[in-house]
């Protein structure tokens, strides 16, 4: 009796762990999912991304850690246009975000601030607009943000400063305005970080210089 309860424990623990396991990965696959239908791919890089496959950890260019969790996400120079979409902010476990040099057009999602794992952001050389989202400031693991060669307008987010772990900053090359932050982890980057935006008007001089955040800056 005492080894049928065994078996029976055992077998409904294992099936719990797989409706796990299928949920999980259904929610990543899901998120995945719903950047391949927002987006043009000419060269088709995006094929295997088949939603009827439970494990997205099966499709190219997607990476996934030893518990079939979604870690990165490479699709530099794939060709790609159209928009990102606020899904992405669902893959929780990912830690390289690798969209640099293809034609995404629209804002930065807010929701990519839920990506707590997150190491590394590069979005450089794409179209996007509007300004940077202060809920980047969340990513308290991140080393690199790469952002340059875009259209984004705006002020840098001064809660970005709240970066610790950030090492290499690249906002280059867009149509930021105002001042750029000098205080927290932004003391170590040079001006090379903020070239090439023709309305910064250089570093903020707090102590020095009044900041003024309600100047109209868009």
């Amino acid at each position: 009796m005492e080894f049928h309860s065994l078996t029976f424990f055992a077998i409904t623990f294992l099936s719990i762990l797989s409706t796990l396991f299928c949920v999980h990965a259904n929610l990543e696959g899901d998120a995945l999912y719903a950047l391949r239908r927002s987006v043009i791919d000419p060269g088709n890089v995006l094929q295997s991304w088949d939603p009827t496959l439970v494990d997205p950890c099966t499709w190219f260019h997607v990476t996934c850690d030893h518990h079939n969790r979604v870690t990165r996400l490479d699709l530099g120079n794939a060709k790609l246009s159209g928009k990102l979409v606020p899904e992405l902010g669902k893959l929780e476990h990912l830690k390289y975000l690798e969209l640099y040099t293809n034609n995404f057009v629209g804002h930065i999602p807010k929701e990519l601030g839920g990506l707590k794992s997150l190491v590394s952001l590069d979005l450089f050389h794409n179209n996007l607009t509007d300004p940077i989202p202060s809920s980047l400031s969340k990513l308290s693991n991140l080393k690199f943000l790469r952002l340059n060669n875009n259209n984004l307008t705006g002020r840098i987010p001064r809660e970005l400063t709240k970066l610790g772990n950030l090492k290499i900053l690249n906002v280059s090359n867009n149509n930021l305005c105002g001042t750029f932050p000098t205080a927290g982890s932004f003391s170590k980057f040079t001006e090379e970080s903020f070239v090439n935006n023709p309305r910064i008007e250089g570093p903020e001089l707090i102590g020095f210089v009044r900041y003024d955040s309600s100047k109209e800056c868009y």
